[in-house]
Parts: C-alpha cells; structure tokens; sequence
C-alpha cells in the first residue's frame, strides 16, 4: 500500500495527535489527510473525490460515526476500513488504540483480513422524480420532527403490500446498523454475514406491527400518507432531508460493499458482550 488516508474524528485533539505520529511513523507512504484533519494540522489539502480513488487503505481514528462518515466518503469503492476506537461503542471501529501500529505494521505488510458488509441503496421519490439518491452503512430512518404527532406510513414489499404503521416512525436497517437505532426501538441484532434488511417501525400505535427481516435482494417502498411538514428522512445520521405527503422511499441491496479490516484477537459476539455488557449485574 503506498497511499493512506486518515479520516479522524473532528474536535478530537487525541486524533489529530494520532494522525501526526503515523505521518511521522509511515514516512516511507504517502499519508493524506480528509479535509477537517488536513486544515487542522497544515497539511496540504486534497478533493474529497481525489482522496477517495487514492486511498489503498483507509484509517479511521474515531467512532463508529467517523467510521460512517469514511465510508461514504469512499462513494462505494472497495478499499478497506481500520477502524481505531477513540468513541464511546466502538462496534465497527474495533481495534484499541493501543495496538494501533502493531495492527497498522500487520495491514501494510498484507497480513489481515476483512468483514465485508452489506449496504443499502435508498431512493427518495417525489410525483415521479428520484429526488435523492444514496448509498446506506448503517440505517435509514423516517421520523417525526419536534411535533409529536403519528403518520401514516405505507409499506410494501417488492409491490406486495405488508401494513400501513401508524407510528412515530420506521427504520430501515443493515445487519452492520442492527445494533444501532433499530436496537433501541426494539429490532432484532443480527449477524453482520447475514445479508438482510431489518425494517423496526418506531413507537407504532399497533402491538401488533413488530420488526420484520426482509431478504437483502427485496425492494422495500415506504410511501407517507400523512400531510405534514415535519417528517424527516436521515441517511446514516449524516445526511438529513425534509418528507412530503406522498414522498415514497425505496431501498434495496446496493451492489457495493464496505470492507473493514478485522479484529482477529477479538470476535463479533465477543464485542456484543463488551459492549452490550451482557452477564454483568
């Protein structure tokens, strides 16, 4: 690998001080910055899509919203992730910030391995026009603003018709995003190699409405039925949009993947019981 790229969590001192000592370490590489990291310590700046062909190899040194953040900044390309935990959960971004250059040592000798994780394409249509289109890590979230009211949320699968939620929201999640907001509205954690979609509607008037789990390669379309102006669709808590009555969203499986660069000393249950704090009283 003779090109990195540091994606470092913003207002983090101790990133930006990680990021000078592997410039300093790699010296034989070429080392870039993203554009907050390169501005922070002086370094000469680089086009967001020049980083993003570059890049052989991507170092995060942050959370798993930097993590996030690195992903779509790779706009689908293959390139693996080293995710170093500086945040406060850490699911994707595994390694400890103490084994960061012994890792890093391994990675740019060829010595790792990789989890590759599923996205999802999310398409916003509104009177017929693809009004914004994106690629998914984590989740997609329909959700109410500060007004507490219900809507009326349309859902289908591949055309078949499965319920209208009346709800506060719904979620449309990865195996990767399981364990984010779909775990505390009441979706299931699934493994990572599983590919699916979780679809977790938020707060429903209905007991009945539970998470259902959709096969990756299902077209899922979720169309408002409620006239309101304060509906919100949230793209991996990145990117927000404001919803219309009629709006529909459709999301299925993305042909890319993201690669990260894997734990080996550490496995995927391991990190639930860490930080899930399983057995603990």
């Amino acid at each position: 690998m003779r090109t990195l790229l540091l994606v470092a969590k913003k207002d983090k001192p101790e990133a930006a001080e990680l990021a000078a000592r592997i410039r300093e370490r790699y010296a034989s590489v070429e080392v870039l910055g993203d554009r907050l990291l390169a501005h922070t310590l002086g370094w000469a700046r680089v086009d967001d899509r020049e980083l993003a062909t570059r890049a052989e190899l991507v170092v995060v040194l942050g959370g798993d919203g930097t993590l996030i953040h690195a992903a779509r900044l790779l706009d689908g390309r293959p390139t693996p992730l080293l995710g170093i935990n500086l945040g406060s959960l850490g699911f994707m971004t595994e390694i400890p910030v103490e084994e960061l250059f012994p890792t890093m040592d391994e990675v740019l000798a060829g010595r790792f391995k990789v989890d590759s994780r599923m996205k999802l394409s999310c398409r916003l249509i509104r009177e017929g026009r693809v009004i914004v289109e994106d690629e998914i890590l984590n989740d997609v979230v329909i959700n109410k603003g500060a007004l507490a009211r219900i809507a009326d949320h349309e859902v289908s699968v591949d055309g078949v018709p499965i319920a209208t939620y009346k709800a506060d929201g719904v979620i449309l999640a990865t195996p990767t995003g399981s364990t984010a907001y779909s775990l505390s509205a009441g979706g299931p954690i699934v493994h990572p190699s599983v590919d699916c979609t979780v679809l977790t509607p938020i707060c429903s008037h209905a007991l009945t409405h539970r998470p259902i789990v959709v096969p990756a390669d299902r077209t899922i379309r979720i169309s408002l039925r409620t006239e309101t102006a304060d509906t919100f669709l949230t793209l991996d808590g990145q990117t927000g949009h404001s919803l219309q009555c009629g709006d529909s969203i459709e999301v299925v499986r993305s042909p890319n993947r993201v690669n990260l660069v894997r734990n080996t000393r550490v496995g995927y249950f391991s990190i639930l019981r860490q930080k899930l704090h399983w057995g603990e009283r």
